[in-house]
């Protein structure tokens, strides 16, 4: 049944994947796996209603899921990093790319009648999912692990391959002509100019934009840059053949030094979230239950043998590049399925006669029902891992990533005028690890000159909150001076993250009150605090005894500062009157 309302398409997939979601989450299966069998159940293969027919649209359409992925990705990773990451990225990854793809080629011998297309098929099996494997890896916190490096290294070495992958496909068929029309120093130079192109806008360009729009305050505009630049780097890439996920990669590596990296983060990973959760809605509609159950056997050998011999090749690489069992382990289980440019690889050597009609509907149902194995797989890996470690205790080395700026303990300082300047100041003079967030490019400026951990960003944004690992904080400080957007984040604060103490600076009595009220654990008074130091230095010189003036202003703090409000004053001055008449 084929439904032809968009608003009944979309009712229809929100009751499937919310039901499909809750239940394997509740299993510990996670979201994706809900996702992928969603798909299969709204999909045009499926027996009960169809959403949409169009399921190849769909899925290029969600793969910005995808570009947006790569982008975020790329805001946490700065060059020296990837550099750092060389040896993984052309060792481990490419090893991994041309030994999988001769040991899965000659597997498809045994079934091809040519051994081009049983070598593209094997090179193309080699690919595993970026999209699956770098939301896994989020999702449970293990993109910064050394498994988790390892496979992002991989993945990214997989994206690269992707230009000579399809370079090979025309040349390959004994029809197609693609690459006698663009001549391969065309290709070349058209990647460098697409590089350069992303790399003045993203170094020059994007930077002084983003600037003046937060100075004017332009809160859409500067999002609408922001995605503008998203898009860019992927259209640039795309057109120059090469994967749009690098392009957005790239593109977030040059933003990763920004004092905006963390605002354009939290603007971002809405949209991503909802892209990604479509995408893989979309690879489970790809399943063509019906052609695939026409060769049951000889398609379950397939899932079987690709997933195995991935494995073990992945598994022999990492133990040999040094990577202890249990991380080699993860690693092979993680990229053990296929990828989702394998659509298009494949798609490109029918198109070319590189391979026959039956074998793209067969490996097109390889690769997404491989995705759907993979979380079962890695559901198994615990009580593999197990097993191995029964044994000689293997020690993995923890990641340090960030030493001078440690997550876990730090505090978060909402503002960065005077008041954030100097509790900012006392914390560094400390040694305490903090961070800080302001609205004024001014402020910014003056903080990142001083080399102080300072990024542009409105402390009351839920998503901004999540990109700052709120979780792990050990304190908020909140040092704004208009009490409306203190009030709004210490509420959100408060609601998303209750056990983050929080402390608040305060214009009044009045404003102390609301803040404690909308969840600060305290707040402080400044103009009050203001007239108390300078009542104590006044009895001070007058030759009281400090003790005993620190121990009035301590009975007057802990007193809720009762004793010298305005109320109290007016109630003693009329006092006063009354004795006097």
């Amino acid at each position: 049944m084929h439904l032809d309302s968009f608003i009944t398409s979309a009712v229809v997939v929100l009751i499937a994947t919310s039901i499909a979601v809750a239940i394997f989450k509740h299993f510990g299966l996670g979201s994706i796996l809900g996702l992928l069998v969603a798909g299969i159940a709204v999909g045009p293969y499926s027996f009960g209603p169809t959403v949409t027919t169009e399921v190849e649209d769909v899925r290029h359409f969600t793969e910005l899921g995808v570009v947006m992925l790569l982008f975020l990705i790329g805001l946490e990773m700065k060059p020296s990093r990837l550099w750092s990451l060389r040896r993984e990225v052309f060792g481990l990854g490419l090893s991994q790319i041309l030994v999988t793809g001769a040991v899965i080629g000659a597997y498809f011998l045994f079934f091809e009648p040519h051994w081009t297309s049983a070598l593209l098929i094997g090179l193309t099996f080699a690919l595993s999912s970026t999209a699956m494997v770098l939301q896994i890896l989020q999702e449970s916190g293990e993109i910064n692990s050394k498994h988790g490096t390892a496979s992002f290294s991989i993945l990214l070495m997989q994206d690269l391959a992707i230009v000579p992958l399809l370079a090979i496909v025309p040349i390959l068929s004994q029809t197609g002509r693609l690459s006698a029309e663009v001549p391969m120093w065309q290709q070349l130079g058209t990647v460098a100019g697409m590089l350069m192109l992303l790399g003045v806008f993203g170094r020059y360009i994007l930077p002084r934009t983003l600037d003046a729009l937060s100075k004017r305050g332009n809160k859409e505009g500067f999002f609408l840059v922001v995605m503008l630049a998203v898009f860019l780097s992927a259209w640039s890439m795309h057109y120059a053949g090469i994967s749009m996920a690098l392009g957005a990669f790239l593109m977030g590596m040059l933003l990763s030094s920004s004092k905006y990296r963390l605002q354009v983060q939290a603007m971002i990973e809405p949209y991503k979230g909802i892209l990604m959760s479509l995408f893989f809605v979309a690879v489970g509609m790809s399943i063509d239950i019906a052609a695939l159950a026409e060769k049951p056997l000889l398609f379950m050998q397939h899932i079987a043998v690709i997933v195995v011999l991935k494995f073990i090749v992945l598994l022999s690489l990492t133990l040999a590049f040094g990577y202890i069992r249990k991380q080699a382990i993860r690693i092979a289980l993680l990229l053990s399925q296929g990828g989702e440019f394998g659509f298009v690889l494949f798609g490109s050597a029918k198109a070319l006669q590189v391979i026959s009609d039956d074998t793209f509907v067969l490996a097109v149902g390889v690769i997404s029902v491989s995705m759907v194995v993979t979380p079962l797989a890695l559901k198994a890996s615990d009580a593999l891992n197990k097993v191995f470690s029964s044994g000689k205790k293997e020690v993995e080395k923890p990641q340090i990533e960030i030493p001078s700026q440690d997550r876990t303990g730090r505090v978060i300082i909402g503002g960065f005028g005077r008041v954030g300047y100097t509790v900012a100041t006392l914390l560094q003079e400390r040694g305490v690890p903090y961070i800080a967030f302001d609205t004024n490019p001014t402020h910014i400026a003056k903080g990142q000159e001083l080399g102080m951990p300072v990024y542009y960003g409105d402390v009351g944004d839920h998503h901004l909150l999540e990109a700052a690992h709120m979780h792990e904080a050990s304190l908020v400080v909140m040092t704004i001076d208009h009490t409306p957007s203190a009030l709004r984040a210490i509420q959100h604060i408060r609601t998303d993250y209750p056990n983050v103490p929080i402390v608040s600076r305060a214009r009044d009595l009045a404003a102390c009150k609301e803040l404690i009220e909308a969840g600060a654990t305290n707040a402080f008074p400044e103009a009050l605090e203001s007239s108390l130091h300078l009542g104590g230095e006044a009895l001070k010189m007058i030759d009281v005894k400090a003790k005993e003036v620190n121990k009035l202003l301590d009975a007057v703090r802990e007193d809720g500062y009762q004793a010298v409000s305005e109320n109290k004053v007016a109630e003693n001055e009329n006092t006063t009157v009354s004795s006097n008449t």
